[in-house]
């Protein structure tokens, strides 16, 4: 058996095994890259029914949505809130509980639920059911195939390094052996008579070969979630080999204790500080927990202008702000993977790249598995 035939065999098998996982990543990665852009337009309830002159307290807000949830869902706790700046979109609060860390299914591992408010009236627009919303369903299938977590990362993540080989030696594949066959992959040279197969064959090689550096992206990219040994292995090579401790945490002062958190005034102070911010997230803490700080993250259009602020939860006094510029390499690359992934970090044309690339991906498996059948039933036909 020759190199290339040894290759070929290695695609070949390699592209059966995992391609029906690869078309479910693939599309889903097309529905879900765009999510942030689709949301507000399927979902009518992300905007105010009405808008008055002056807005409720975020405290009084989320008094609001606890009373409403306790009479559906009195076991969640409350859980963070999300205020877009824009005087027409509801306040997004949300609450969680978990149910079983080990079930079969992500719906059944927690549930979430998530209440949008009028800002200016405190009405209750919707109460959404977090884990069957269609955006987060289609998440979960395309990060875990819709199982808990433990059992879908390892299933996910071992189909995309069978990807990422068998995309190195697709290449080895493609590479013409001189110039003229290098014309003819390339670009699609069809006429009136090209047969369909030939067709399928050129649209596995030649869009196979220009998605690929995206592809091999998306892919590394991706494994950041699946295995966690990955993910750190990939911050210590950022950072040079060095291994950082994370700091003690941050805590409130408990002689200044106080039965309701400063939320009106820690949003007050994030608001003034950043003006101009795409929106704010506020993480509440727990009420049985004295000690914990109260966290913000502010979202700007550039994700390396974001930045997170601890707050002490009874005072409001301001503990700590962590900007990009203030993470170690390795915890830059970490933050910024996501937009990498969906290709964000390009703005709305990459986005379009990583569309597309993802769109390819999908259809690799099939083109290939096309390839495949038509070979091997061009071989029983000459027996």
């Amino acid at each position: 058996m020759t190199f290339k035939k040894l290759i070929l065999k290695i695609h070949l098998w390699l592209g059966l095994a995992s391609g029906l996982i690869v078309i479910i990543l693939g599309i889903t990665g097309c529905l879900y890259v765009f999510e942030e852009e689709l949301r507000p337009v399927v979902h009518d309830y992300y905007y105010a029914d009405e808008i008055k002159n002056e807005k409720l307290p975020i405290s009084r807000l989320i008094q609001i949505a606890k009373e409403t949830n306790q009479k559906t869902n009195p076991k969640q706790s409350l859980s963070g809130c999300k205020i877009i700046n824009s005087d027409d979109r509801t306040v997004m609060i949300w609450f969680f509980e978990e149910l079983d860390k080990d079930a079969f299914w992500y719906w059944n591992r927690y549930q979430s639920t998530y209440l949008y408010l009028n800002p200016y009236s405190g009405k209750v627009q919707q109460q959404e059911e977090y884990n069957f919303e269609f955006f987060v369903f289609v998440r979960m299938m395309h990060q875990t195939l819709c199982l808990n977590s433990n059992i879908g990362d390892p299933i996910v993540g071992t189909a995309t390094i069978i990807f990422i080989i068998s995309l190195i030696t697709g290449l080895v594949l493609w590479w013409p052996k001189n110039k003229q066959a290098a014309k003819q992959r390339f670009w699609f040279r069809w006429k009136d008579t090209t047969q369909w197969k030939r067709k399928n064959y050129d649209l596995h090689n030649i869009l196979g070969f220009y998605s690929m550096l995206f592809a091999l992206i998306i892919a590394l990219t991706g494994l950041v979630w699946a295995f966690e040994s990955y993910d750190k292995g990939v911050q210590w090579i950022f950072n040079g080999g060095k291994t950082f401790e994370r700091p003690e945490p941050l805590v409130s002062d408990t002689t200044k204790y106080t039965k309701n958190t400063a939320t009106d005034k820690i949003f007050a102070s994030i608001k003034k500080s950043y003006p101009d911010a795409k929106s704010y997230f506020m993480f509440l803490p727990k009420e049985n927990d004295s000690l914990r700080t109260f966290n913000t993250f502010i979202r700007f259009e550039n994700r390396f202008d974001d930045t997170a602020e601890e707050f002490d939860q009874y005072t409001g006094k301001k503990l700590k702000t962590t900007t990009y510029q203030d993470k170690n390499n390795g915890e830059k690359f970490r933050f910024i993977n996501y937009d990498l992934h969906v290709g964000s970090i390009l703005g709305f044309p990459g986005k379009v790249l990583a569309f597309f690339a993802s769109l390819i991906c999908a259809s690799l498996p099939i083109t290939g598995f096309y390839i495949w059948w038509g070979r091997n039933n061009k071989t029983k036909k000459k027996k």
